[in-house]
């Protein structure tokens, strides 16, 4: 019966592991795509504020975190990808991958 605790109990840790890690990764793509879509951002203001907001909360929660950007004329999109911490050692954490889009803001005429 013992081994068998064991196992839910892990499950349920690594589970719990990889839930905050996804909402790390959505919490620095949201914050990208509102830093990257206020009127005349710069071209990289979203990807180093995705990254900023990692590298302040994100700690050992999110390893090998990579974040990209991609923008077209109207819209953002802003992904971080990366491994949620594994409870065992040795066995890399499950892989997480969380992205945000938004429309950039710009002067039109009506």
């Amino acid at each position: 019966m013992a081994p068998a605790l064991l196992l839910v109990v892990f499950t349920i840790v690594q589970v719990g592991l990889w839930s905050y890690a996804r909402s790390l990764a959505l919490g620095a793509a949201q914050e990208g795509v509102a830093a990257g879509r206020s009127f005349g951002a710069p071209a990289g203001a979203g990807r180093e504020r995705a990254q900023s907001f990692l590298d302040a909360t994100a700690g050992d929660s999110l390893l090998g975190s990579t974040v990209s950007s991609t923008a077209s004329a109207s819209t953002l999109r802003v992904e971080v990808t990366g491994r949620a911490l594994s409870v065992l050692p040795g066995v890399p954490g499950l892989p997480v991958r969380q992205s945000a889009e938004g429309p950039i803001e710009r002067f039109t005429t009506p």
